[in-house]
């Protein structure tokens, strides 16, 4: 008989013959069923890593016929909101013609922003026929806690991206550093403004409370600064339209207008710029924000935005979405957090930032 060579498949009869049990305890092993001793268990484990068998999947999820279906709950985009989330949505989409061959259906389900009723209708919705995984982007933390509990009686795996909700055992955290970004907002302030300058931090958002990602940011900026006497000042925008921005920032420039820094924790810096711009305040102000939107590109090439800060929404999607793939499907182990890459855009750099 020819002898194997490493460049021959080995596969499910091989692993039999050399720990000497039946094919159907090896297939046992690799779907992980009960009714393998953890002796032979761990036999036949040695030898798949050693002989580095890789299972046919598709072959496997074909002969089953059955649909693994995966919820997306995300943010809807509306012309109340920036083209944010336009961006996890293209690397779910992506995920999912890479492994829709293997039978796996990604269903989205979007709630609005700024009402917390309406991701408890969408949370409804997704259990009413529950799904094998969910991908969740947690913006309402009562609610979202709330869902999640069911998910757990349901034993509904459920991934978190772009923020997380500390304590709770989610699959995998999917998304920035929070805390390091907001470090390196302030790093980027010390570099290039005078020492005694002062700091404006501006929230912007109806929930500002629930957005916890906002507030952890913050945090990170204050820590920079925490051994320094640099004057930092708070303002909390809760009407998102132009109009309301405008009149809260004029308010605030008026009581401090010896602001040399403008650090906006999340995608709304445009509005900002758009103001600082028609106000003629854009001389001598730093201004810095997140993401990597359409507008924002555009303010940032007019040079009227100095930094964007950005941490790859549509590998987050992607990731997600692969994630709860391998859990599922692939039955592997999964990194329980994945922080993305700070990535600092600037006018001189964005034509050449591509993301994943």
């Amino acid at each position: 008989m020819k002898k194997k060579t490493a460049e021959q498949p080995l596969g499910v009869k091989e692993i039999a013959r050399r720990a000497n049990v039946a094919i159907a305890t090896v297939d046992r092993v690799i779907h992980n069923r009960p009714g393998v001793s953890p002796k032979t268990k761990s036999k036949i484990e040695a030898i798949i890593q050693e002989l580095n068998y890789q299972p046919n999947i598709l072959a496997r999820r074909l002969a089953s016929r059955n649909v693994l279906r995966l919820a997306t709950v995300l943010p809807k985009v509306s012309s109340q909101e920036t083209d944010f989330w336009t961006l996890p949505v293209a690397g779910i989409q992506k995920a999912e013609e890479e492994i829709k061959q293997f039978g796996v259906k990604v269903e989205p389900y979007y709630f609005d922003l700024n009402d917390r009723k309406s991701f408890v209708k969408i949370a409804k919705q997704v259990l009413k026929n529950p799904v094998d995984g969910i991908l969740l982007a947690p913006s309402f933390i009562e609610e979202s806690v709330s869902f999640i509990r069911s998910c757990e009686e349901h034993n509904i795996p459920y991934v978190f991206i772009n923020s997380d909700i500390p304590q709770e055992e989610s699959l995998c955290y999917i998304g920035p550093d929070l805390f390091r970004s907001g470090y390196q907002a302030g790093q980027l302030i010390h570099y290039c403004t005078p020492n005694n300058a002062r700091v404006l931090v501006l929230n912007i958002s109806h929930e500002i409370e629930d957005h916890h990602h906002l507030l952890r940011k913050e945090e990170g900026l204050r820590a920079y600064f925490k051994d320094t006497k640099r004057p930092i000042i708070k303002k909390d925008v809760r009407q998102t339209d132009q109009a309301s921005i405008e009149k809260e920032l004029s308010k605030t420039f008026q009581q401090h207008p010896d602001v040399r820094a403008v650090f906006v924790t999340n995608s709304r810096v445009a509005a900002v710029s758009r103001y600082l711009e028609k106000k003629g305040l854009r001389k001598g102000i730093l201004l810095i924000g997140y993401d990597f939107t359409k507008e924002n590109v555009a303010h940032l090439d007019q040079g009227h935005i100095d930094f964007l800060i950005c941490q790859q929404p549509q590998e987050q999607g992607y990731r997600g979405i692969m994630t709860l793939y391998q859990h599922l499907v692939m039955k592997v182990p999964v990194e329980k957090t994945h922080f993305m890459p700070i990535d600092i855009i600037t006018k001189e750099n964005h034509a050449f930032y591509i993301q994943p």
